[in-house]
């Protein structure tokens, strides 16, 4: 494995016992050195159980899986002890203090007492929690938590941080903290893995990415190669009257996409798309041209039913 590739898998699979299910069928992919890499798909894809063989927490059942040159079920405990997770629940100790938190995790790593407490108080300032190191961790908003979680998995100084849905369940405000408290860490050089639902912290963070979808890989690249590769630069939607007809094809326009609210038209210049649909006849209640994001990557290739 090349020096800068810290993660390499080939043909990796997992098959659960229970019922012989493969969650993870035959992918490959690798990780570079201080890369913010994301694992995007629905409920199912196999996001989270790849994220668990990489982390040494779930053996692969085929193919080959290399972190940070070693192989995780027979060299895992040294694999762990140079890695950081943060899950998608906080797993904090309510009874604990916020700084109370961050010491003990730090002795696990066999630091010593004053060792970390010294990494406690450099740690809360990466946080932004200083003024609520005595405070319980019951006491602790939401965004501080998911704070406190990032801050507790970096006790170790880890290569590799792993995010499973790092911002799930958050405001805005303080996921916005939590992505520039990311994006600090991947100019120090720590290597980035995580899982999201949200396009836009896809877009915002990974510098790659790979969307799963029944446990095998559908597209890799960068947010703006999947963008261009997949979708036009801009789209047009469409709120027309209840029974009123979706705009007849043209040139202007790759691909219609008809929804029960709204119809979608993937264009590469949606004012002159929107301009040929009036002149058509259409008369939409609301119309409006954005560029494409993510999200009509994701949906083009894994659809839009719910997966449960």
């Amino acid at each position: 494995m090349a020096a800068d590739v810290l993660v390499e898998a080939e043909g990796l699979a997992k098959v659960h016992r229970a019922g012989g299910v493969r969650a993870v069928d035959g992918v490959d992919f690798r990780i570079s050195r201080g890369e913010a890499f994301g694992f995007l798909g629905p409920n199912g894809a196999g996001k989270s159980t790849t994220m668990r063989m990489i982390a040494c927490v779930s053996p692969p059942s085929g193919g080959r899986l290399r972190v940070l040159g070693l192989d995780p079920v027979r060299d895992g405990s040294s694999v762990r002890a140079r890695i950081g997770v943060v899950p998608q629940d906080d797993a904090l100790d309510n009874e604990l203090s916020v700084q109370e938190n961050l010491v003990i995790y730090g002795r696990y790593f066999g630091l010593s007492r004053r060792q970390a407490r010294d990494k406690a108080v450099q740690l809360l300032d990466f946080a932004q929690l200083n003024d609520k190191a005595g405070a319980k961790v019951a006491a602790l908003s939401g965004g501080m938590r998911r704070r406190l979680t990032i801050a507790r998995s970096l006790v170790n100084d880890p290569e590799i941080l792993l995010l499973d849905e790092p911002t799930t369940g958050l405001d805005p405000q303080a996921r916005h903290v939590l992505w520039d408290r990311l994006f600090r860490l991947k100019q120090d050089g720590v290597t980035l893995i995580l899982t999201t639902h949200y396009m836009d912290e896809a877009e915002q963070l990974c510098d790659r990415l790979v969307v799963m979808d029944k446990g095998t890989i559908a597209a890799e690249g960068s947010p703006r190669e999947l963008i261009e590769r997949y979708v036009t630069r801009e789209v047009l939607e469409l709120r027309l009257p209840p029974g009123a007809p979706p705009p007849r094809p043209s040139t202007l326009v790759e691909r219609v996409e008809v929804l029960p609210d709204r119809v979608l038209l993937y264009t590469e210049d949606g004012e002159a798309a929107l301009a040929k649909a009036n002149a058509d006849g259409a008369e939409p209640i609301t119309a409006l041209v954005r560029r494409a994001t993510l999200e009509d990557v994701f949906l083009r290739l894994t659809g839009r039913s719910l997966v449960e």
